[in-house]
């Protein structure tokens, strides 16, 4: 398995695309912010720009743990569960926590991703994946987070923006 060094989380395909050394390696559907991209705080959009993991949160957990605040609640997500809590923003399994690095951008002020507790984490199986629905983070499946946690260390770059992935990489994987 390899390490990823580069996350592209692409708003226009709805695609999250993990590269090792420039080279494709991972590509899982993902689901961004309803409210489109956006950098303000309170705005429940989905920042762009250049970030990095700053925190891993969850190891060893089991799959579908609940986090609240970034700590486990102790409850596996299930339907019955769903049911109690249906308006609940669901954030289960693994959470990478994001920091912007452009200053004015994605960081610090009202832009700060990382104070905006923007994320990379699991959501239940039930929610859509490829098309946008989340508050703000990027959602993934509870499986594909398992092996995205895995193969993400923290400072990991990531970046998030309109553009689709580039042609050159897609074809690499197919």
């Amino acid at each position: 398995m390899q390490i990823l060094d580069l996350l592209h989380v692409s708003i226009a395909d709805q695609q999250l695309y993990g590269f090792a050394s420039g080279q494709l390696v991972l590509r899982v559907p993902v689901s961004t912010a309803l409210n489109g991209p956006g950098e303000a705080s309170g705005s429940n959009c989905t920042p762009r720009g250049l970030h990095q993991v700053r925190a891993r949160i969850g190891e060893g957990l089991p799959i579908g743990a609940v986090l609240r605040g970034r700590r486990w609640t102790g409850e596996v997500w299930d339907a019955e569960l769903h049911a109690r809590f249906p308006g609940r923003d669901w954030i289960l399994t693994r959470i990478l926590w994001l920091s912007g690095c452009e200053p004015g951008r994605n960081r610090l002020g009202q832009v700060d991703s990382f104070r905006r507790y923007i994320y990379l984490h699991g959501t239940p199986d039930s929610e859509p994946m490829g098309v946008p629905r989340s508050h703000g983070c990027v959602r993934l499946r509870n499986t594909d987070m398992l092996e995205l946690f895995q193969r993400v260390p923290v400072h990991c770059a990531v970046r998030i923006d309109e553009a689709p992935c580039p042609a050159w990489a897609t074809a690499e994987l197919s």
